[in-house]
């Protein structure tokens, strides 16, 4: 299942125009908030999906029978750019789990890439819903070899993948991945560069967030 937050519009809509405006972006708070804030409204979306237990609440006055998450899940991200993103689902989802993956694109001479990966941190994931966060779903190379490494860990009963812009060359690659995977995302963009970048797409999230990055 594929859900494009911004196809129905609402504010998401404007917060998506922010992130690629280019004088906007110049702004990194701005830019992160609003990454943050898709992924909040992502994780508000995922939440009504979820199994529920009852569970009997005492108030000042009485009791009230009300419905729960009956497991919370296990939030996910691949280090640095996801940061924002993944925050924006934590903030909601904020008695959950958290796992991270360190991975990023080794650029050659030519600006092409490989992934590389080099670190894991994450809880077992037996039984529980999984929802990762990955603000740019370009090619999906990164995110599939960051979501196999993760299942390592344990099978979750439900995959969710978050994202603020995809390709729809990443999203098929996802799909065929992990068909069982839900795809919660902003908007997808039709088209790759010819060197792996989503067009129009908004530059490097991870830069855009936290500054300039050196190539090694």
């Amino acid at each position: 299942m594929i859900t494009e937050l911004s196809q129905e519009f609402s504010l998401v809509n404007s917060w998506i125009n922010d992130l690629r405006n280019v004088d906007v972006q110049q702004d990194r708070m701005k830019f992160r908030r609003n990454l943050e804030r898709i992924g909040e409204i992502a994780a508000f979306e995922i939440s009504k999906g979820m199994a529920q237990v009852d569970v009997e609440i005492t108030t000042p006055l009485d009791k009230v029978a009300a419905k729960e998450i009956a497991v919370q899940p296990v939030i996910t991200t691949i280090l640095r750019a996801g940061v924002p993103l993944f925050q924006g689902v934590l903030n909601y989802f904020d008695k959950a789990d958290c796992g991270f993956v360190a991975a990023y694109r080794k650029h050659d001479a030519n600006d092409y890439f490989s992934i590389k990966q080099d670190y894991l941190t994450c809880p077992n994931l037996d039984g529980r819903p999984l929802i990762v966060a990955d603000p740019m779903l370009a090619t999906g190379a990164s995110l599939i070899e960051a979501i196999k490494d993760l299942l390592t860990n344990g099978t979750p009963t439900e995959m969710h993948i978050v994202a603020a812009i995809a390709s729809q060359q990443g999203v098929d690659a996802i799909q065929s991945a992990f068909p069982n995977a839900k795809i919660w995302v902003g908007v997808i963009d039709a088209s790759l560069t010819s060197k792996g970048y989503i067009t129009p797409g908004l530059g490097d999230a991870g830069d855009l967030s936290y500054g300039e990055k050196l190539q090694r």
